[in-house]
Formats: structure tokens, sequence, C-alpha cells
């Protein structure tokens, strides 16, 4: 996917196939957020700005960071919803089949899962990160903070969708737990980013 032309990875998301589907559209939107962070700190420099140097080039560190991961998380995302969909073809038609089946398949969305959870950790990342620079970004593109906090917010209410669609097929109590507390961090991800995007708003009321 780190290849594809957006218009050919648009027609593919439009296109009647698996993946890629809304758990890579997810981890894109983080990462336009973390890369939306990363060109306001870039824009955040020079003398106006050296005595927040130190916090700037951290940021520019972490945002690049990020947004790596986001789009490893996009392709890891359409390649476990294959395996999801390879399971699911297994022959059925003796007991011992089914029986294999579902295992596979209960692996498979443990596995499809897995991406969606770890957007949700970056998308947290990036309302942190946007809450760190909005007191000190430069003010010329403050309200690519507050997109960039929007952009996360859609990642994470995306991936906590997958995960839930996910919940009611895997078995295992310990996966189950984990994937269900990770998604019940999209609260705490809304609430903040509310509170970005209203900082920012407030900004032009002025």
């Amino acid at each position: 996917m780190r290849d594809d032309k957006i218009s050919e990875y648009l027609e593919r998301l439009a296109d009647r196939v698996p993946a890629p589907g809304g758990g890579a559209a997810a981890a894109l939107h983080v990462a336009q957020a973390a890369a939306l962070l990363g060109m306001v700190a870039r824009y955040t420099s020079g003398d106006r700005y050296a005595e927040h140097a130190s916090s700037i080039a951290q940021l520019i560190a972490l945002t690049d960071e990020l947004r790596v991961l986001a789009l490893r998380l996009a392709e890891d995302d359409a390649a476990a919803c294959a395996v999801v969909t390879e399971a699911r073809r297994l022959p059925g038609d003796t007991e011992a089949a089914r029986a294999t089946r579902s295992v596979a398949i209960a692996g498979a969305l443990i596995g499809a899962a897995k991406p969606p959870a770890e957007v949700i950790v970056v998308a947290a990342a990036c309302i942190q990160l946007a809450e760190k620079l909005l007191p000190i970004g430069n003010p010329d593109v403050v309200t690519d903070i507050a997109a960039a906090a929007e952009a996360a917010r859609a990642a994470a209410a995306t991936a906590r969708v997958n995960i839930e669609t996910n919940l009611a097929g895997i078995k295992d109590p310990q996966a189950h737990a984990d994937l269900t507390a990770r998604a019940a961090r999209v609260d705490d991800i809304t609430t903040r980013a509310d509170g970005v995007t209203a900082a920012v708003r407030e900004r032009f009321k002025r």
C-alpha cells in the first residue's frame, strides 16, 4: 500500500474485494494525523521558537515514527482480513472439517482485531502530541492541529467498530478481555480530541 497512488488505493477501496477496507482506512486516518502534526512541528522552528526547539525536535521524531507505524498497520490490516477470508472458505462438510474451520476462523479474527487495536494506541499518541503542540505551535498552522485531532478521532472510532465486529467470534477469554480494554480507550480519545478542536476554534473567536 505504501507504493500506491492515492487514486489506485481509492479504486481498490471502492472495489468488491475484502481488503483494503475500513481497517486500512482507519490506519491511514491516523497516519494523516501524525503527518499533520509533523508538518505543524516543522513550521514551529527558527529563532521565534528557540525556547521550544528541544520539544519540537522530539515531536518531529515521534510523529515521523507514528506515521510509518500507521502505514504498516494499514498493510497489516489488509493482510489480516485476507486471512479471515481464507479461513471462512475452508470446507465444512464434515464434523472434523467444521471444527478445524471454526478454530481457524477464531484465530484469524484475533489476528484481524490486532491492527485496529494498535491503531487506537497510535491515535491516543497523536492526541497526546496534539495537546503538547497546541500551546507552542506556529499559530499560522494551528488549524492543522485540529485537523490532526479529528483524523485521530476518526481512526480510533473506526478501529473500535472493527474490534467489536470481531469480538463476537473470539472465544479466547484473555484475547477478548484485552481487545475490549483497548476499544474502551476510544471514549477518552474522543473527549480529548474534542478539547483540542474546541481550543483551536476558540482562538478564532477572540
